[in-house]
């Protein structure tokens, strides 16, 4: 996993409501006494119902989220700002970003006080919902007191993640003369210049940081790491792990980041230092532990260790006893890498027994396995399977059938699947299949075999998809196409 993807969470931080927060009600009309430890549950218990009923609303309708919190203040209840963050923080983990607007807005209409966090956040939202003239024209709309550290760094992150280069290092350069830089700001600035492949870029920004005492976090160093390895300079990312043990923990992300560097640089020793460093820590239920096993299954099979490849699967497994389908999908790959049959087939049968979505990418990887090694009767056994499980074969394994069906002579399985590949292409609006080979196969096949029908339907659908303007076509099957007609 790239560092990218951990960057992207840095880009805004979320406010996280204290849970200690208590709500104070005055009970009125009540002849006997009430200890605060019954306040306490009591309000818990309608934070909880408020929660569940403004969740339950925004699942059957988008638009009428805020109409929850108007009835529940009708009926006397209070509601506090940070219960309204805690629905927010919720939708927004789940990406309903048009609740969590809608939200916002209902705060500022109610008069509830908020804060430059609270902004930020809006910042981010409009830039998701309507793109970045919206999130700007927010920002315009704030004061000069409140356009603070997070404010900024919010219209800077939206900026980074556009990839808008004018505007980032203008808004950057205007909050460094405000003194509004922080190790996050800085990160989204690496982060665009580590995405755009400006490598020089972002190590003389990771040295401005240095020079301007600003600290250099995890994701700081990961990008320098990368960066560095994209240059192909290893002394240098030595340098850095050197200099990152002094300031920081390596944890098991840039353990998992070192691993991949070694190992896209063919060192294997290297590769094994760091992945036997991620093996001493014991998995948690964390992202972290589940994209750390991840990657030393990965990981392992290109060293093609069938031992660390099942070390790691059960490492992922005593963390998480019911993996989800790419999980799956990681090990089933690694193990059709090393040739792992038998586990293979094994591990396939516990997905297919006890999965709760069907996600074809899993059986196609068994799929392509078989295939690949000539095994049609198992192949086409699984793939009936599938087909009654609903499941559909992606574009390359399609490819693979009508491959593997030419090469034993069986030309009606391969234009069968040829035609349901191309139908399939033709929604997903994919130009590529049948593959080049595919099609010279074809072509050779039909130079040796006399079946115009056949040829003149294949050489017809090629041509629309202008896939034979290099390819002639023989004359045998051109004469017997025009006596036909």
């Amino acid at each position: 996993m790239t560092i990218m993807r951990f960057i992207s969470r840095l880009t805004l931080r979320k406010y996280s409501p204290s849970s200690t927060q208590r709500l104070l009600c005055t009970v009125t009309e009540e002849p006997m006494a009430v200890t605060a430890v019954e306040v306490g549950e009591e309000q818990s218990k309608k934070k909880s119902r408020l929660f569940y009923k403004v969740i339950r609303k925004a699942n059957s309708d988008k638009t009428c989220v805020t109409d929850v919190l108007d009835n529940w203040v009708k009926q006397g209840n209070e509601v506090k700002r940070f219960d309204v963050l805690n629905i927010t923080n919720y939708f927004r983990s789940r990406k309903n970003f048009h609740a969590a607007l809608k939200l916002y807005d209902w705060m500022e209409s109610n008069k509830f006080e908020t804060s430059n966090s609270d902004k930020a956040v809006r910042i981010d939202l409009y830039y998701k919902i309507k793109g970045m003239p919206s999130a700007e024209e927010y920002f315009n709309t704030l004061s000069e007191s409140e356009k603070t550290t997070r404010t900024y760094g919010a219209l800077l992150c939206c900026y980074c993640k556009e990839k808008v280069f004018d505007k980032a290092i203008e808004i950057f350069e205007k909050m460094k003369a405000l003194n509004h830089t922080t190790t996050l700001n800085y990160n989204n600035m690496l982060f665009l210049f580590y995405t755009t492949e400006k490598h020089e870029k972002v190590v003389s920004l990771a040295q401005e940081m240095e020079d301007n005492k600003i600290e250099l976090d995890l994701y700081t160093y990961n990008m320098l790491i990368n960066s560095y390895a994209a240059n192909k300079d290893l002394d240098t990312v030595e340098k850095v792990v050197e200099k990152m043990k002094n300031n920081v923990e390596l944890d098991l992300f840039t353990c998992s980041n070192l691993a991949t560097v070694y190992m896209n640089a063919g060192l294997t020793e290297k590769t094994n230092e760091f992945l036997q460093m991620m093996e001493k820590t014991k998995a948690q239920r964390n992202y972290k532990s589940y994209e750390a096993c991840r990657t030393r299954i990965k990981l392992y099979s290109e060293m093609n260790d069938k031992a660390g490849v099942h070390r790691a699967w059960k490492t992922l497994k005593s963390a998480f006893p019911s993996p989800n389908n790419t999980s799956y999908l990681f090990m089933l790959l690694a193990l059709s890498k090393i040739g792992d049959q038998k586990s293979l087939e094994s591990i396939f049968k516990e997905w297919d027994d006890n999965c709760t979505t069907y996600d074809f990418r899993v059986p196609n990887v068994v799929l392509e396995y078989y295939l690949s090694r000539g095994m049609i009767e198992k192949a086409g056994l699984l793939y009936e399977s599938m087909v009654n499980r609903g499941a559909k074969p992606n574009l390359s394994t399609l490819n693979l059938f009508v491959t593997l069906n030419l090469q034993n002579g069986d030309i009606e399985s391969a234009m069968k699947y040829l035609e349901t590949g191309l139908d399939k292409a033709k929604s997903f609006n994919s130009k590529w299949f049948p593959k080049d080979e595919t099609v010279k196969m074809f072509v050779k096949y039909f130079e040796e075999n006399e079946d115009p029908e056949r040829a003149d339907k294949f050489f017809q659908r090629m041509k629309e998809l202008k896939r034979v303007d290099d390819v002639s076509i023989p004359v045998n099957t051109a004469e017997a196409s025009n006596a036909e007609s």
